[in-house]
């Protein structure tokens, strides 16, 4: 089973341009033609954390969103939301409470597709390099309790290609550099990260980068192909 997933911060729908556009969002998501989507920034941040993606917009853009939200208006927990394409069974999703001085989180999405169940952690971490292997760590505990095929990602605001925060995934986990995406005008590092457990191969990782995806947010999407060889 191949599947893709991407990760994209897409900064509560505001663009390099200053114009809040969900329908621009929307459409670089149609030409990622992703499986799997972790979005960071995907509600407002204050009141009712009222999303920045309508329901019904995302519906008639054939998208599922993993039940984290915990407010009636929002598709997410501290600006993170998942969107799975039809065709995969979405089992149930939580969300996480991490080590934080400022909103963040880690939602978890449980899913199934062609017989294969598995797990999808999206995040959006601290700024600060103690805490964000805090974050780590606790997010790599909790997927590891339900012991299944694992894929984790998300905005993680680590500037270090390879250290960092990075080794607080540990040994089990292969951490992608699929290259620099942030800022999206002139990117200048590797902020977006996609990691997945040992039952997973790789087949391709990428930044993706158009005219829309340039000025949608202040992040560009990072992509990766996977394939489960349940090792």
């Amino acid at each position: 089973m191949r599947l893709t997933f991407a990760s994209y911060n897409i900064h509560k729908g505001v663009g390099r341009d200053r114009r809040r556009d969900p329908e621009r969002i929307l459409t670089v998501l149609h030409e990622i033609g992703a499986d799997v989507v972790a979005l960071q920034e995907a509600d407002r941040r204050y009141g009712q954390r009222e999303t920045v993606l309508d329901r019904a917009l995302l519906d008639e853009h054939h998208w599922q969103v993993v039940p984290v939200a915990m407010r009636p208006l929002s598709v997410g927990w501290h600006g993170n939301a998942m969107l799975v394409r039809r065709g995969i069974e979405v089992e149930g999703g939580e969300a996480l409470v991490l080590p934080t001085l400022e909103p963040r989180g880690c939602i978890l999405g449980q899913l199934a597709c062609d017989g294969h169940r598995f797990q999808v952690a999206g995040m959006h971490l601290d700024l600060s390099g103690l805490l964000r292997r805090k974050q780590i760590a606790a997010a790599c505990v909790a997927a590891e309790a339900a012991g299944l095929p694992t894929v984790m990602m998300g905005d993680l605001n680590e500037w270090s290609p390879r250290k960092g925060a990075l080794t607080a995934f540990g040994a089990g986990y292969q951490v992608l550099d699929c290259g620099r995406s942030f800022p999206s005008g002139r990117p200048l590092a590797s902020l977006d990260r996609i990691v997945h457990s040992a039952e997973w191969q790789c087949a391709g990782v990428r930044v993706h980068r158009s005219p829309a995806s340039a000025v949608a947010s202040d992040h560009l999407p990072v992509v990766a192909e996977l394939e489960l060889t349940g090792r």
